[in-house]
C-alpha cells in the first residue's frame, strides 16, 4: 500500500480515536476542561518545536493569526462540548457541513467563483442537515445538535483564516496562536466547574493531546504527499469508526434520518472536492481539529 494512503487512513482513525478519548473523559470532566488540557499540551510542544527549528514570530499579520486563533478555541470548545453531550456519529456528520459554509463565506468575503453547478449541491447538504438535526422533533437533542451545525460554521472561518495566513506565515506559527488562543479562552470558562483528574483522567487527557498530535502530523503528510480527492473520500471513513467506537463503548444506534443525512453531506462533500480538482476551484476544509 503506497506511502500516502497509509498516512490517509491513519488520519480518520486516529481523530476517532481522540473523539472516543474526549467523550470519554467528559463523563467525569468539564468540556472546557479538556479543551484546556488538550491545548495547553499542543501549545508546548509546537513551542517547542519552533524553538528547536528557530522559527521566530512574526511582526506582521498579528490581528490574522489573532482572529485565525479566536475562531481556532471556539470551534475546539463548541466541538467537544457538542462530543459530550450527542452521538459520536452525529457530530462526526454535522462537522462535514463545513464546506458548504467554505462556499459561501468564500464568496462573500474572499470574491471567489462558486463551483459549477454547486447551486444543485448546496440542498443536499440542507437536507442532509435537516434529517440529522430533525427540527420537526424539535427537543433537548436539537438543541444541541446546533453546536454541530456552529461548529461547521466556526471551522469553515478556520479554514479561511488558514488560507490566507498560509501565503505569508510558517505553520507551526499558526498552530500556536490556535493552541494559545484556546488554553486562555478555556480558563474563565472552566474556572467554575474545575475538576481535579485523577489518575486514570490524567492518562486520558495526556493521551487526547498526544494523539491529536499524531492525527494532525497523519493529515498534514497525507495531503502533502497524497492525492487530494482520494485524500478527501477516505477522511469520511472517520464517520465510520466514530459510530463504531460509539456503538462498542456507548451503544450509540444511529436511526436511519441520521445515517440518510450522513449520506447527503458526504454525497456533496465528495461532488465538491471532485469539482474542485478538476476545475480548480475552491478548496474544502479538513474538519478535523
Amino acid at each position: 500500500m503506497p506511502t500516502d494512503m497509509i498516512f490517509a487512513l491513519l488520519s480518520p482513525l486516529t481523530f476517532s480515536v481522540m473523539n472516543a478519548l474526549v467523550k470519554a473523559t467528559a463523563l467525569s470532566i468539564p468540556s472546557s476542561e479538556i479543551a484546556f488540557f488538550r491545548s495547553i499540551i499542543g501549545t508546548i510542544v509546537i513551542y517547542s518545536l519552533m524553538r528547536y527549528r528557530n522559527i521566530c514570530f512574526s511582526r506582521q499579520g498579528i490581528s490574522a493569526l489573532t482572529l485565525r486563533g479566536i475562531l481556532g478555541a471556539l470551534y475546539m470548545l463548541v466541538y467537544f462540548y457538542a462530543i459530550s453531550r450527542l452521538p459520536l456519529m452525529d457530530v462526526s456528520v454535522l462537522v462535514n457541513l463545513a464546506p458548504v459554509f467554505v462556499l459561501i463565506l468564500s464568496a462573500v468575503v474572499l470574491k471567489e467563483q462558486l463551483p459549477p453547478r454547486a447551486v444543485y449541491i448546496l440542498p443536499l447538504f440542507f437536507t442532509g442537515a435537516v434529517l440529522t438535526v430533525k427540527p420537526f422533533q424539535f427537543s433537548s437533542y436539537s438543541v444541541d445538535a446546533l453546536y454541530g451545525v456552529f461548529c461547521a460554521l466556526l471551522g469553515a472561518g478556520v479554514s479561511i483564516t488558514i488560507r490566507h495566513l498560509s501565503k505569508s506565515h510558517h505553520t507551526f506559527e499558526i498552530i500556536f496562536y490556535f493552541m494559545a488562543a484556546t488554553t486562555l479562552l478555556s480558563v474563565p470558562l472552566m474556572w467554575q466547574d474545575f475538576v481535579v483528574p485523577n489518575l486514570a483522567e490524567w492518562l486520558y487527557l495526556i493521551s487526547i493531546g498526544l494523539v491529536s498530535l499524531a492525527a494532525q502530523v497523519f493529515m498534514t503528510k497525507a495531503f502533502t504527499h497524497g492525492n487530494v480527492v482520494m485524500v478527501n473520500v477516505v477522511g469520511y471513513s472517520g464517520i465510520v469508526y466514530n459510530a463504531l467506537w460509539g456503538f462498542l463503548f456507548w451503544r450509540e444506534v444511529p436511526d436511519m434520518l441520521t445515517v440518510t443525512g450522513g449520506m447527503l453531506i458526504i454525497g456533496g462533500c465528495i461532488a465538491l472536492s471532485w469539482k474542485k480538482t478538476v476545475k480548480g476551484s475552491i478548496k474544502l476544509p479538513n474538519t478535523s481539529t
